[in-house]
């Protein structure tokens, strides 16, 4: 939880800098370039709240106020817009990342009751052992993930299940091109043969700018991904590279959802990752 001074300047700067954001919204709007915001989660529980895990509660106001003021679209309906090269109206994706078994309490049945679109991307390596993802383990906070029913069960209801890799490893930091093909076209190709489906989106493990090459880029193109998911923060424009899709994160601060979904001047223009198609 912030300090209480911090959430009422979050919701102070919202509030304040309403006006700009619905000036830039119209503005957008009439010019058919209204952005697409891709928010990612990680841990919806009841415990364990942090930066990385929303309760069921805040959970379910984010979707209440996002699905009551955006259209929440597919990654596919959100590629279609960027490659026709209009949108003019505000929208939102709500994907997640790794895998965490508790997702499935309430956050994924009030996805699938509301009939709101979700990418789920799940480490392999996790989902196949029963394993604690190494990050939370170091942390001295070991959770459960997904177990491949679990997904079925999910996909059977609409929920897109993907890629994140198979050890959560730095894709940045792989230049044996062997382990990247493992960590990115095989593990894709074992869950897909796992979930009896295909899978069509990768997100890139830790997503920030030192955790992409253009390798890694290149290979998961030639892999047949539709997509390339980021965590580096931006939003995603009218005529942007539809496959590299940027990602920002889904905090639990609902003031700070609010200002990141509305057109924030501070995330209009991060540079987006550069690399040779």
């Amino acid at each position: 939880m912030l300090p209480a001074w911090k959430s009422l300047l979050l919701s102070t700067y919202y509030h304040g800098s309403r006006p700009y954001r619905s000036w830039a919204l119209r503005r957008a709007a009439a010019r058919g370039r209204v952005p697409i915001v891709i928010f990612f989660y990680h841990r919806v529980a009841d415990d364990g709240l942090g930066s990385w895990t929303l309760s069921n509660r805040q959970f379910a106001r984010q979707m209440d106020w996002l699905q009551s003021r955006f259209e929440m679209l597919s990654l596919d309906d959100a590629q279609r817009r960027l490659r026709e090269g209009r949108s003019e109206r505000p929208a939102v994706c709500v994907t997640f990342d790794d895998g965490y078994a508790e997702n499935n309490d309430a956050a994924i049945p009030l996805l699938i009751e509301r009939k709101i679109p979700c990418t789920y991307f799940v480490t392999l390596h996790n989902v196949l052992s029963g394993e604690p993802f190494a990050h939370d383990v170091a942390l001295g906070n070991p959770r459960r993930p997904n177990t491949l029913a679990q997904l079925r069960d999910m996909a059977a209801g609409g929920i897109e299940i993907a890629a994140h890799c198979r050890h959560h490893d730095d894709l940045g930091k792989i230049h044996d091109p062997a382990r990247l093909e493992d960590e990115i076209v095989a593990a894709g190709r074992e869950l897909a043969d796992a979930l009896g489906q295909p899978v069509r989106y990768l997100a890139v493990p830790f997503g920030h700018y030192v955790n992409l090459s253009a390798e890694a880029v290149a290979l998961a193109r030639r892999a047949g991904y539709r997509g390339l998911a980021t965590a580096y923060g931006g939003y995603n424009y009218p005529g942007d590279d539809p496959f590299l899709l940027q990602r920002i994160h889904g905090d639990p601060e609902l003031a700070r959802l609010k200002n990141r979904a509305t057109i924030d001047p501070r995330n209009a223009h991060v540079p987006r990752f550069r690399y040779a198609t």
